[in-house]
């Protein structure tokens, strides 16, 4: 964490990095820069960083680049630290039940190994 960070965001495992390094550079730009906002940001509007309600603790990280959109899935972690659980490009208005269950498993297992 840099000296202008309020946050700091961690890759767990590969399960972000997966989605991430298949994306094209625009994608992965924009992406970065919406962690960006998020590390340093004192008050992260809700465009970029969302609680996903009923999912005990889940947000979704939202980026657009042209007519995409994009989701990663975090949480909270000791301190000041966001967990990144996965990524998906959103086709749909509503967020993909599957997704929200892969997201809350990472989760578990995250917490059970920390």
């Amino acid at each position: 964490m840099n000296d202008t960070s309020l946050r700091r965001i961690i890759f767990y495992k590969n399960y972000f990095s997966d989605f991430y390094i298949k994306q094209n550079q625009k994608v992965r730009d924009k992406i970065l820069w919406v962690f960006r906002i998020i590390e340093t940001q004192p008050q992260i509007p809700s465009e970029y960083l969302k609680h996903i309600q009923g999912s005990d603790g889940l947000y979704e990280i939202r980026a657009q680049q042209g007519g995409d959109i994009f989701r990663v899935f975090c949480f909270f972690g000791e301190g000041r630290i966001i967990v990144l659980t996965s990524g998906f490009q959103k086709k749909t208005q509503k967020l993909p039940y599957h997704e929200i269950q892969k997201a809350i498993k990472i989760k578990k297992e995250y917490e059970a190994e920390n």
